[in-house]
């Protein structure tokens, strides 16, 4: 590296600079300075600064870090501007990763294995080195990764030239192409490339080229490589070693990267090997007696591709063989050597792993399926042709030709293509697009100089591809050759050998001559397309083994195939044409290699793909209908074509079927084994025994068959099974099936009499099923069955049941009861003809009137029952002697019969009621047996003169309680008799006119309610207080022993209780003993003090009450009393005192003494004297300073003065005051105050700000001269103070304003582009800033340009104010901007209107498609663009699917509507369509509506709505619904599976009593703001949160204290939200910076919100987040010069600004989100309106299905109404309603009142 000078810039005073070249390494800092002081002449007391070029000062420790080569500069200040230019030496020499990571991308930019490639290019090189060997090529590479070696290596070997000193020199350095290498040191040896002789196919091992592959290589693979070799002719060996680790070393020791040494030594010498290195010893040791070779030593390999290596030995050789095919097999692919010269190569790989695995060794000419060897070999005819380009490029091409062979292509499978699975083996040889032979992929693979560019290749030329028009072979022929390329090097291609250049370009380009033949020549020109073509037609023809599909029946769909898209077109033919042979529909055919064998006749053949008419194709599949039918029940089977056995015959398929027809059933025998046979028709009594039955199956021929029929393949077949019938008149009695025991049936029932005990006709039937299935019908054919008929009758009478009976029977009414004869087995039966019942029921007396017969019935005539009613149930015994079963009890309901007496309680006369109180009487109305009774109307009323009349509904229980109003009589002196009489009487319906009313005496008694309330005074004599006395009672005293009592209205006292003396009011005190006024006594009063003062006092009790008034008689004075406000005083202040009299210590008179005044005087204690009378008083009052009213300077910075004037002091605009000042507050005496003022306040115009240094305070203002005032205040009242004179001076280095200027005439259309604007930063003094860092600009806008409104522009320059104070700053320049639309280009509406669903009704809302909608002319960004345009809108109607349906038309049976646009504007007030409109149901149908603007240059994109048409087809409509629900469905699954984030802690926590773990109860959307929140919430992220503290306890119980949990119950919630804190009573206090808002408010909650809303309020509090940390700081530090409280603030990058201001270090910043236990991701919002969708149509659906159910059963009721039954029974009604009506009339008529008396 060479040495550069230091240079030094001296800029001196008079603007010139001069350059002094130096040598100064050997001199320190100090030795330097005074050396240039000697050399530029500077004096001692001149001040200069030494920086480098970025003005970086120099210190002694920086001089001692600077390089050879550095620029210094000698200015007065780092800041002085360059008054000349300077020119700066710089050296760029090439970083050593240009060399060690030049192959990183090359081999991975493509997506390819990447070993391969870069062990070809050492390949390569020794291909090149080996090219003029006479005797073997050899290539050997060693893989050594067993440790016994050393590190792992990898070794590339060869045997060929070697390389001198110097043409290894040349191989280090990077890029030296093999154009511009020097073989020789002197120049008279160089020698000059000379390329080699073109041979075929441009085999010529001319392939090291570019000077870059070889290191690409060894640094892709390792990090450290040695090259050994040795050149012909030469006795010594040269070495060089390239290592990543001595690059570091020589550039952090400052030395030359790009030097190194080369190790020439004797061969077989490996004394300087190490012994980590100790392979080498063994390939030094190798090195005896070879002639020339070279070896590349690989070590430091990455360990993945050790693995790589290792686990793919056999891919990643197979690609190594294909890359040299034909190097290693040779032009025509013979492993021989060709007669031009060429030695094919012995390329071999060994792999040495750590035992016991033994070595792998591999010789890439024995990879037998690279893809040239499977091309190859697959080939069946090949075509040859060379191509020539203008530039001499030379192109061999060699196409070849894989037929397909009856049943498979034969074109190879890559085996690196990522193969599709097949889903049904019987398609696998299928034709089509889908599964042609090539695929997708292309024709041509490209060799360059015979070796393989694997990223190139050329999917075909014009002459090889099928013709558009005309052809006439099939298109599968062209996806069955495959293409190899060979070109010489002419064409270019990468440094890397991946990709070619121009190959593609320059072979397709006209100039290129293409020539066949195996020879080409550039002069022989051909029509190669018509030659290959002939060539593809005769390889069709002779090669393909295919089949020929005849008559073309029609195009189906398969359900059978399991891919949807492999279902359909298939085409079905009746015929194919197979070697030679016709195969037609209904022919018998056989297969082959199928399981089982199939026979049977040919359904039809099918193809897939469109075809109409006769076809040729690679295979094929035919449908095969199995025979015998009958056998195999229509079952058909698809198999290939292929599968058919062409060598069987006709008459041995036919032999085959009739042989299987032998196993078909064909009639059943049923014989009775014990000989109690049951003849057709027989009558037998029911539970008559039957059975067991005998039944055999027998085929054609009349042998039996066995159960178990076989029909081939790898099921058993089909089995039969007997089942066993018996009908009883149509139905299904019972039912058996049974299967086989040998050849025979057995059924056998041990208890099948009881089975039959039914009566009436029966049918036996057996049938012959399929054991699955149950089927009776096989083959088209009904299996064998057999029939028996017999009839079953009743028995003789056994027993016999009770008939209906009446619900309710009633005391003393008749009824029947009738009773039905039964046999055996409860079937009716006549009854014997002497039939006497006998009937009883406990405490009943029970009649009847006689017996008749009547059928099988027989009844019991007029029933009475007679007693006292007791529970209302009874058991009700019949008997029938002379039966088996003769008697039954019945549970019978026994009621009251009618009405009969009326019983009225008390019943004693007269009857006592107190005065005050209401008489009350219960009647109850009585049967005949005495039983109470209830029945309708049964109405009891009581009569009392002088008081309304009362009246009871014994209807529903037959009794009542006649109650009356309370009896109010005056009382006097306790004696009061009254008397009155009562009638009570019974009032029902004109029957009852029977029973008698009952008449009792009344008689009203004095009460015991409290009457009086009198007070008493216990003293020497008991003094009454009469209501409203007047008491005259001594000032102060105390008036004591009061009582009181109570009377009742017979004068008697009462007894007072707890409960009455806590009714006792008074009104001189709320503090009352309830002890005492239990015992009668009431509080003492306390007479007041004051004299001449009436109180009045009332004692209380409910309604009752006594008061008196006691007026005070004044006393004698006792002492003199003197009471101050307050113990201290200021000076000034005015005081009020209270002066008292007292009289014997209880009562005063008082004198108030106001206007007490200090008005000068010391401060401190002061007595004050008060005198009267004889009576003298003193207080004791402290004096202190008065009130503040003046401002004294104490101290403060000092000023400058001049003669005999002060100036003040001088101060730069946004600095500080050095010197506090301090100010005292005084009094107007000039007494201090303790309060001191720091700070002062500052004139109009003037601002101070707080900075954290106390003593400092920055001043931001205009520049000029200030006076600042000190001030002060004292209750809103203003305090004047000193002033001092203030000047302040601009800053230069301050940005104060923003000055931008673009092209105001400029446009801003929406989605256009912004003018140029141009900012400057002006100072403080009004001079513009340069040295401000242009990344602290920046540019933001508010709102989306695409957007037509007005938006505002903001540029924002960030700045550190001062250099004490390190915040950030913002100066702001504000612009607004009015964004116009853009270009009109289409015609919408505001916003998107739902899709509509209408029907052809002629109800007007179902046929309506817009309502009240208006579109306008909008640009592409929806801003409305058309103001100025004017012209119609053209509505119509076309299907959304573009097939010929019939369309919809609008209302005035019209196609199209126009409608006036206006303004770019046009409104639709509704657009419906006709009635019965034509359309089709269920389909899918589109709107559009097209503006037609004259004047608009381009055409406007229409407005197109779709909507759905339904014709009234109900099921339509609700599979259209279905349907609707399974995509909606699908789309939900789909999301669902959809991978997003998920808190990864296990939730082992559950039940009603929990709500869940914190991890688990949030979602946050931003995965930056999941990782910092979760981050924040740390520890309490696996908290359990129960509802209750007792499940809180007890997870901590069951979990022995490890899980944290966290009670619901004991949150403390704190009511309301805050807003944030630059937000104060609705307004912003400042602009906020990075976006604020709270964490929580990011949360999204699944389950219970408000829960889970103040459970994260809890743990988060306030926490802010916002973008990054320079605007948090910002905006804590605004929010604190508010003088508010900022909570902890998280940033999206990871940043922590806690509570306290304190940020920074790791315990401040978020570790990466996989390291980190997050919150979950929510599911987006589209899942959740799938779901509302999904919920909407169910409802639709369901509504759908209840109208129909809703409209069947109307009518149905509409038909039942019209009944005949329903007819009857409203006749019925009306008969009923008639008669009720007759009853209420007679009962008014025949109604009186009985008349009453009253006696006293």
């Amino acid at each position: 590296m060479q040495v550069l000078p230091l240079m030094v810039y001296l800029f001196c005073a008079e603007h010139h600079c001069v350059l002094l070249p130096q040598q100064h390494r050997h001199l320190d800092y100090t030795g330097f300075l005074k050396s240039e002081n000697t050399n530029f002449a500077i004096a001692s007391h001149e001040l200069f600064v030494l920086v480098t070029t970025d003005r970086t000062v120099v210190d002694s420790n920086k001089f001692e870090e600077l390089q050879d080569g550095c620029t210094l500069y000698l200015l007065r200040h780092s800041g002085q501007a360059l008054p000349a230019a300077t020119q700066e030496d710089i050296n760029f020499v090439p970083h050593y990763n240009t060399l060690i990571e030049s192959g990183t991308y090359e081999y991975f930019a493509e997506g390819q294995k990447s070993l391969p490639c870069s062990l070809a290019e050492l390949v390569d090189n020794a291909l090149s080195a080996t090219a003029n060997n006479r005797e073997t090529r050899t290539i050997e590479i060693r893989m050594l990764f067993d440790k016994v070696f050393g590190k792992p290596a990898v070794i590339v070997l060869d045997n060929g030239c070697g390389m001198t000193s110097k043409q290894l020199n040349n191989w280090a350095r990077y890029r030296l192409s093999k154009f511009a290498r020097e073989n020789s040191t002197f120049e008279s040896e160089k020698e000059k490339y000379v390329r080699p002789a073109p041979i075929p196919r441009s085999l010529n091992s001319d392939i090291s080229f570019f000077g870059v592959g070889g290191k690409r290589a060894v640094f892709h693979i390792g990090d450290s490589v040695r090259m050994i070799c040795k050149p012909a002719d030469f006795p010594d060996v040269h070495e060089l070693v390239l290592s990543k680790e001595e690059f570091k070393k020589k550039e952090q020791n400052k030395e030359d990267v790009y030097k190194g040494t080369i190790l020439n030594r004797k061969p077989g010498d490996s004394s300087h090997v190490t012994d980590d290195e100790r392979f080498l010893r063994d390939v030094i040791a190798e090195e005896t007696g070879k002639e020339s070779f070279t070896a590349v030593v690989i070590t430091g390999v990455c360990p993945e591709h050790i693995d790589y290596l290792k686990q793919h030995f056999d891919g990643w050789t197979r690609e190594l063989a294909h890359i040299y095919h034909y190097y290693i097999h040779g032009r025509l692919h013979i492993s021989t050597n060709n007669s031009w010269g060429f030695l094919l190569i012995l390329c071999q790989v060994t792999l040495r792993e750590k035992p016991p695995k033994s070595p792998r060794v591999k010789n890439l000419r024995e990879v037998a399926d690279d893809m040239q060897s499977l091309y190859i070999n697959a080939a069946a005819s090949k075509f040859e042709f060379g191509a020539f380009t203008s530039n001499g490029g030379r192109v061999d091409g060699v196409v070849r030709y894989h037929p397909f062979l009856y049943d498979r292509e034969t074109y190879p499978r890559d085996p690196y293509a990522a193969l599709a699975p097949v889903d049904d083996d019987d398609f696998e040889n299928e034709s089509g697009s889908l599964n042609q032979a090539r695929g997708k992929r292309d024709i041509f693979e490209c060799y360059w100089n015979g070796r393989l560019i694997p990223y190139t290749t050329v999917s075909e030329f014009d002459w090889c591809s099928r013709p558009v028009k005309g052809a006439t072979l099939p298109e599968e022929c062209y996806f069955r050759i495959s293409g190899v390329l060979f070109t010489n090097d002419k064409f270019l291609v990468n440094a890397s050998k991946l990709k070619f250049m121009d190959l593609e370009l320059k072979l397709k380009s006209k100039e290129t001559i293409f020539s066949p033949g195996s020879n080409p020549q550039p002069s022989k020109r051909g029509n190669i397309q018509k030659e290959f073509t002939q060539w593809l037609q005769n390889c069709h023809e002779k090669c393909d083994k295919q089949v020929k599909f005849l008559s073309y029946i029609e195009t189906i769909t398969r359900t059978d195939m399991s891919t949807k898209r492999l279902q359909h077109p298939w085409a079905a033919f009746s015929s194919i044409e197979l070697d030679g042979k016709i195969y037609k529909t209904g022919q018998v055919v056989k297969s082959q290699k199928t399981l089982p064998i199939l026979y049977g006749s040919v359904v039809r053949f099918l193809l897939h793909g469109t075809h109409d008419c006769d076809v040729y194709a690679t295979g094929g599949q035919v449908e095969i209908r199995r025979e015998p039918k009958a056998l195999y029940d229509k079952v058909t089977k698809i198999i290939p074509i292929s599968k058919i056995d062409r060598t069987v015959t006709d008459e041995s398929i036919m032999k085959h079927i009739e042989s299987d027809i032998d196993k078909l059933p064909e009639k059943l025998s049923v014989t009775w084994p014990e000989g109690n046979v049951w003849p057709k028709n027989a009558v037998c009594p029911a539970g008559s025994p039957f059975g067991p039955l005998k039944v055999e199956i027998l085929n054609r021929n009349g042998h039996p068959i066995s159960s178990r029929i076989n029909t081939g393949g790898q099921k058993m077949g089909i089995k039969l099974s007997i089942l066993f019938k018996i009908i009883h008149h149509g139905k299904v009695i019972y039912v058996s099936q049974m299967n086989t025991v040998g050849f025979f049936f057995y059924l056998f029932f041990p208890s099948f009499a009881e089975t039959l005990t039914n009566l009436g006709s029966y049918t036996l039937k057996l049938n012959t099923v399929l054991n699955e299935g149950g089927s009776t019908v096989y083959g088209d054919k009904q299996l064998p069955s057999f029939e028996l008929k017999f009839t079953v009758k009743e028995g003789a009478a056994e027993s016999f049941t009770v008939g209906a009976l009446s619900s309710t029977l009633r005391v003393g009414v008749p009824f029947n009861i009738p009773l039905q004869i039964k046999d055996r087995y409860k079937h009716p039966t006549a009854p014997p003809p002497t039939l006497q019942p006998v009937l009883e029921c406990s405490d009943l007396e029970l009649t009847y009137e006689s017996v008749i017969c009547n059928g099988t019935t027989f009844i019991i005539k007029g029933v009475k029952a007679k007693g006292k009613v007791q529970n209302y149930h009874y058991d009700l015994k019949v008997s029938l002697p002379g039966l088996k079963n003769d008697m039954q009890t019945i549970p019978v309901s026994l009621l009251p019969g009618s009405p009969h007496s009326l019983h009225v309680k008390p019943d004693t006369d007269p009857i006592k009621v107190e005065n005050g109180n209401q008489a009350a009487f219960n009647v109850e109305v009585h049967d005949v047996a005495g039983n109470i009774t209830a029945n309708p109307k049964q109405i009891v009323r009581c009569q009392i003169p002088g008081l309304p009349l009362v009246v009871a509904d014994c209807s529903s229980s037959g009794a009542g309680q006649l109650m009356t109003k309370s009896i109010n009589v005056i009382i006097k002196n306790g004696d009061f008799k009254f008397a009155r009489s009562v009638n009570i009487f019974f009032v029902s319906c004109q029957s009852m006119k029977h029973i008698a009313p009952v008449v009792i005496n009344l008689k009203v008694m004095p009460s015991s309610r409290i009457s009086q309330l009198k007070l008493f005074c216990q003293g020497e004599e008991k003094l009454e207080l009469k209501n409203e006395d007047r008491i005259e009672w001594q000032a102060g005293g105390l008036l004591q022993n009061l009582f009181y009592k109570l009377y009742d209205e017979s004068v008697a006292d009462v007894r007072i209780t707890a409960e009455i003396a806590s009714s006792i009011k008074v009104n001189w005190t709320p503090d009352v003993n309830q002890r005492s006024l239990v015992g009668g006594r009431l509080p003492d009063v306390q007479v007041p003090t004051q004299a001449m003062e009436e109180h009045f006092y009332q004692v209380s009790y409910q309604d009752l009450s006594s008061s008196f008034t006691i007026v005070p008689l004044p006393d004698e004075p006792a002492r003199l009393k003197a009471t101050l406000p307050q113990n201290t005083l200021k000076l000034g202040e005015l005081i009020n005192l209270c002066v008292c009299v007292c009289v014997f210590q209880e009562s005063s008179s008082s004198v108030a003494v106001t206007g007490v005044r200090f008005h000068s005087g010391s401060l401190g204690p002061r007595e004050i004297c008060f005198n009267y009378s004889t009576y003298t008083e003193r207080v004791i009052v402290k004096l202190t300073a008065g009130v503040p009213s003046q401002l004294k300077l104490v101290s403060g910075p000092e000023q400058v003065k001049k003669s005999f004037f002060i100036l003040g002091f001088f101060i730069l605009n946004g600095h500080g005051i050095p010197t506090p000042f301090l100010v005292q507050l005084c009094d107007e005496w000039g007494n201090p105050k303790k309060h001191i003022l720091n700070e002062p306040e500052l004139g109009q115009e003037a601002l101070f700000h707080h900075s954290q240094n106390k003593h400092s305070r920055l001043f931001s203002s205009t520049r000029g001269y200030y006076q600042l005032e000190f001030r002060g205040s004292f209750n809103s009242k203003p305090i004047p103070g000193p002033s001092v004179n203030l000047t302040v001076i601009p800053d230069p280095n301050k940005p104060a304003q923003l000055q931008v200027n673009y092209n105001t005439s400029a446009t801003f259309c929406a989605g256009g582009t912004f003018p140029v604007f141009s900012v400057m930063v002006v100072s403080d003094e009004g001079s513009p800033i340069t040295t401000f860092n242009p990344a602290d600009l920046s540019m933001l806008l508010w709102e989306g340009i695409y957007i037509f409104k007005t938006h505002t522009i903001q540029f924002l320059l960030r700045f550190d104010q001062t250099e004490t104070n390190l915040s950030a700053f913002f100066l702001i320049f504000q612009m607004i901007i009015n964004v116009v639309a853009n270009q009109a280009v289409k015609l919408g509406p505001g916003s998107q209107p739902p899709t509509p669903a209408v029907s052809y009704s002629t109800d007007i809302s179902s046929r309506v498609l817009v309502e009240n909608m208006t579109l306008k002319i909008m640009d592409k960004f929806g801003n409305s663009a058309g103001h100025n345009l004017n012209g119609k809108v053209v509505v119509s109607i076309r299907c959304a699917d573009e097939q010929s349906r019939s369309l919809p038309l609008f209302e005035g049976k019209t196609s199209t509507v126009q409608m006036s646009l206006n303004k770019g504007s046009v409104h639709i007030n509704r657009l419906a369509i006709m009635e019965n409109s034509p359309g089709e149901n269920g389909i899918r149908y589109i709107v559009v509506l097209k503006a037609e603007v004259p004047i608009c240059a381009s055409s406007l994109a229409p407005f197109e709505l779709p909507f759905h048409f339904y014709n009234g087809n109900k099921a339509l409509l609700i599979q259209d619904i279905e349907n609707l629900l399974k995509e909606k469905t699908a789309e939900v699954e789909r999301i669902d599976k959809m991978p997003r984030r998920v808190c990864s802690i296990s939730n082992n926590f559950s039940g009603p009593d929990v709500i869940g773990m914190v991890g688990h109860l949030a979602f946050i959307s931003d995965n930056d703001a999941a990782a910092v929140i979760s981050w924040q919430l740390g520890s309490d992220m696996d908290c359990v949160i129960t509802r209750t503290t007792e499940a809180a306890n007890r997870i901590h119980h069951d979990s022995a204290g490890t899980q944290q949990v966290m009670a619901f119950d004991s949150i403390f919630v704190q009511q309301g939200d805050r807003s944030l804190p630059h937000i104060s009573n609705g307004h912003k206090l400042f602009d906020p910076p990075g976006h604020p808002v709270y964490a929580k408010d990011l949360l999204i909650f699944p389950h219970e919100q408000q829960k889970c809303k103040i459970v994260f309020k809890t743990l988060l509090g306030n926490t802010i987040l916002m973008d990054d940390l320079d605007s948090a700081t910002a905006y804590r530090k605004e929010v604190v010069r508010n003088k508010i409280y900022c909570p902890t603030i998280l940033t999206r990058k990871g940043h922590r600004v806690d509570s306290r201001g304190k940020f920074g270090g790791v315990q401040n910043r978020a570790p990466p989100i996989h390291k980190l236990k997050v919150l979950g991701a929510p599911l987006p919002r589209h899942y959740y309106l799938l779901k509302e969708q999904i919920d909407v149509l169910c409802q639709y659906r369901s509504a759908v299905v209840k109208r129909e159910q809703a409209e069947s059963d109307l009518n149905n009721h509409l038909a039942s109404l019209n009944s005949p039954q329903m007819n009857q029974k409203e006749r019925e009604i009306e008969e009923i309603k008639r008669q009720l009506e007759d009853i209420d009339r007679q009962l008014g008529e025949g109604y009186s009142l009985p008349p009453f008396s009253v006696y006293f």
